[in-house]
């Protein structure tokens, strides 16, 4: 089945309602899929078709939505890469899988004069009506309704990574995946035709499109979602009163800055879902009292598994909210079942894991409380990388199953629900003893001043990093139980690049160095 089929069915189903909305453009459902079929009959025009890579360049926005879907249409595969991450990174995606069309605004195709694995892909093609030696997207007369069948497991998406070593990984998400993965974020996140969603995540949208809800993407920045500009979004808000938003934790903290700036509520909304980094309690806090009326939710997940756990801001009791201030870790929920399975076991980070049996599976589970690795499976769980590469690191088998090691590690309480200690490599072993990174970190935010907090283990010391006004000596007596040997106050935290709310823990060791000379 081709995913661009729950589309048609949407556009047969409610033609005229709102399919997307971005910066004063707005299509419905029906555009939205005569545009597609334009786009289609162009594409083919090209000689491009099923199986063909095609590398897009688009922002998010209503042109990236009509340049994939025609790109799904035909059966082409889409293929999304960092450009900031280099010229090496570029060139070695392209040699892994070399693109048959590059489709970019004009913007992008200025790339292809710094990047020569660019200036190699034959058909050109320009979201503009003029680019000197490319062709404008959707040029000419015609329009092809025919939809390219592909099987399930035929690629449909294509996200390129830089991987732990360098290497670019390459996630392959099939049409199956993604119907599999529209299903369980359609319960999960509570989809119904008619709702208008503020959409920030790119593959969310297509989930909205699936589902016959409206979606309005935000007049702002989406690659650093930590540096928005509050005012246009609220703006927004207030004119069109979206009910659902799935945004990361620093899309939300400039929102709620803005929100309290103008002392605005974002009481149009029913649900408030935040993830794709650490979710702390203290925005989740905020977000409900900007939003009295919503369920505000934290989201776990990954790249290869999304949605993993999903922990709504109301159901969690004074006793949780003081053991995280303890040291306990951070609650992510109960996981998203039964979509996903979710397994606690031995912590092997590091180790290939190979192939085993569900005896031998069963031995590697901890029991309830016991911190180790956290592992899923699913429908929705991605079952591997372009050519294996870096399936060994992350990938095993249980009688013939595929499991996905997420990198972290977590434990299970008594109600079934995980608790976040951190990367399973982040892990402080030392003479005093064991540390996690969210268990401090957590605990940290909620002292009086603190506004962002990272743990480290620096030359043999455990040293913990905090933006805000809070004096370290009294961070440090807060969280006497950590044994913490310094704590410095810095002015900014480093961060991820791709969400802005990750730390950054290279780059933080690099910070230490200069605070410590």
């Amino acid at each position: 089945m081709n995913l661009v089929e729950r589309l048609l069915e949407q556009a047969a189903v409610r033609p005229e309602a709102l399919a997307l909305r971005h910066r004063g453009r707005a299509w419905s459902f029906r555009e939205l899929e005569a545009r597609t079929a334009r786009g289609a009959a162009f594409l083919r025009g090209q000689g491009l078709g099923a199986g063909d890579p095609v590398l897009i360049f688009v922002p998010m926005g209503l042109d990236l939505y009509e340049v994939l879907l025609s790109v799904l249409r035909i059966g082409a595969v889409a293929v999304f890469l960092d450009p900031s991450a280099g010229k090496e990174h570029v060139a070695k995606c392209c040699a892994r899988i070399p693109p048959k069309g590059y489709l970019g605004t004009p913007k992008a195709q200025v790339l292809r004069w710094w990047v020569p694995a660019l200036r190699k892909i034959p058909r050109r093609i320009v979201t503009a009506r003029y680019w000197p030696f490319a062709i404008p997207f959707g040029s000419g007369e015609g329009q092809d309704d025919h939809l390219e069948t592909r099987a399930d497991g035929d690629a449909a998406l294509i996200t390129f990574t830089s991987g732990s070593t360098g290497e670019p990984k390459a996630a392959v998400r099939s049409h199956g995946f993604l119907l599999t993965q529209h299903e369980v974020l359609a319960r999960t996140l509570q989809h119904a035709p008619g709702l208008l969603d503020l959409a920030t995540l790119p593959v969310f949208v297509l989930a909205n499109l699936a589902s016959g809800q409206g979606t309005l993407i935000p007049d702002a920045d989406l690659r650093s979602p930590g540096r928005i500009a509050p005012g246009p979004v609220l703006d927004e808000i207030r004119e069109h009163r979206p009910a659902t938003c799935a945004a990361s934790p620093a899309f939300f903290e400039r929102l709620a800055e803005g929100a309290e700036a103008r002392g605005q509520s974002l009481d149009t909304f029913r649900a408030l879902y935040t993830g794709g980094a650490p979710v702390f309690p203290g925005l989740l806090k905020r977000l409900q009292l900007l939003a009295p009326q919503a369920e505000v939710v934290a989201v776990y997940g990954s790249t290869e598994a999304e949605p993993i756990a999903e922990m709504p801001f109301s159901e969690m009791s004074e006793a949780d909210l003081a053991a995280m201030a303890a040291g306990r870790g951070l609650l992510a929920g109960p996981p998203v079942e039964p979509e996903i399975r979710l397994r606690i076991i031995k912590d092997a980070w590091g180790t290939p894991l190979g192939s085993m049996d569900a005896a031998g599976f069963d031995a590697l589970r901890c029991p309830a409380g016991e911190v180790g690795e956290i592992v899923v499976a699913g429908g929705h769980v991605l079952k591997g990388y372009l050519e294996g590469r870096g399936d060994e690191e992350t990938k095993f088998k249980v009688d013939g199953e595929v499991w996905h090691r997420t990198g972290d590690a977590g434990r299970l309480d008594g109600q079934g629900r995980v608790w976040l200690l951190g990367r399973c490599s982040a892990r402080i072993r030392d003479p005093k003893g064991e540390l996690f990174p969210f268990a401090v970190e957590t605990a940290a935010l909620q002292v009086p001043g603190v506004r962002r907090a990272a743990l480290a283990a620096h030359k043999g010391r455990r040293v913990l990093v905090v933006e805000g006004a809070a004096e370290p000596g009294a961070v440090q007596a807060g969280l006497a139980w950590a044994g913490l040997d310094a704590v410095h106050t810095v002015k900014r935290i480093p961060l991820d690049r791709r969400h802005n709310a990750k730390v950054d823990y290279p780059g933080l060791l690099t910070l230490l160095e200069r605070l410590e000379r």
